[in-house]
């Protein structure tokens, strides 16, 4: 399924029952961002299957392009990277129950060395994406765990050759994913997961990325955004359900086999509650004072009226 804006459109006009205004008035479609990475795939799987793909102007783009669509205007709801969504809060509302995180191990967000961590201060560490809180927590969790400061560069996520410039390297995404079950052990080098680190350290979870949607667009359009939440919902609770078939249908196009993603994707954790608002504070904490937003930054959830949150 290739979930992209050349998604066939569905008009706002006539019988439409989808996401639109109680008022029956025509709407022009929200403008939704795709993250165009397997760990979201969970996430909008279920809007095929819904029809409410249909009721969605959709962006398919890379983590940082959706972060800097969203914060310019240029879409109403997207996944944003945790830390511009902090860098943000005032502009934006997040969306409860739905993000990327995890609560232990996440496998896609990896530190791949050739030495032992505590071995690498001053050592060259090359990030593989310029992703704004994959990278800062690798540096978060090197400074302060293991107190050693690495030069660190940024390049194309290419395993073989960052092994050739550097000691270690940061992966994020689909790259870290192959990185950390194929191409790292063929290579010999040591994988360190990051969620892993951080539950370790902290014992909480990790959010990763949560979904915003501006604060302008709700004043504007409460009705749709409260749809296109629980239109989300519902995606992400028919895909876990179906899990064993979202991991079938994505293995038809990566070089990563069927039980290993549908590992992967039960191994994520799709959820924004107490627990995951406490980890955010805990990063918040942590790395305000240098990252662009207050230590006490805080998450203003979108209240649904339908759904009590």
């Amino acid at each position: 399924m290739d979930i992209s804006p050349s998604s066939p459109s569905r008009s706002t006009q006539g019988d439409s029952e989808g996401i639109t205004a109680d008022d029956g008035h025509p709407r022009s479609r929200p403008r939704v961002g795709h993250i165009q990475y397997l760990n979201c795939l969970p996430l909008y799987w279920g809007l095929a299957r819904t029809g409410s793909l249909l009721d969605v102007e959709l962006t398919k783009a890379s983590p940082d392009a959706l972060n800097d669509m969203l914060v310019r205007g240029d879409l109403d709801i997207a996944p944003i990277s945790l830390v511009e969504y902090l860098r943000n809060a005032g502009d934006l509302v997040a969306l409860p129950d739905i993000a990327v995180g995890c609560d232990g191990p996440v496998m896609s967000c990896v530190i791949v060395s050739q030495l032992p961590l505590e071995q690498l201060d001053r050592a060259r560490v090359a990030l593989g994406s310029a992703s704004r809180t994959s990278v800062r927590l690798a540096r978060l969790l090197l400074a302060e765990q293991y107190k050693i400061t690495p030069d660190y560069y940024t390049c194309p996520p290419d395993l073989s050759l960052m092994m050739q410039e550097a000691e270690a390297a940061v992966l994020i995404g689909d790259a870290a994913l192959r990185a950390n079950l194929h191409d790292a052990p063929r290579l010999g080098l040591q994988v360190h997961d990051l969620g892993q680190m951080w539950k370790e350290w902290t014992g909480l979870p990790f959010v990763f990325a949560v979904w915003a949607v501006r604060r302008d667009y709700l004043e504007r359009e409460p009705v749709i955004v409260r749809k296109v939440h629980e239109a989300f919902l519902e995606s992400r609770n028919l895909s876990m359900e179906e899990v064993g078939k979202v991991a079938e249908h994505a293995a038809r196009w990566e070089a990563l086999e069927a039980p290993v993603l549908e590992r992967y994707f039960t191994t994520l954790d799709f959820s924004l509650g107490e627990a995951q608002l406490k980890g955010i504070a805990e990063f918040a904490r942590r790395t305000g004072h240098d990252s662009g937003y207050p230590a006490d930054v805080r998450v203003e959830l979108l209240h649904n009226p339908a759904s009590g949150v």
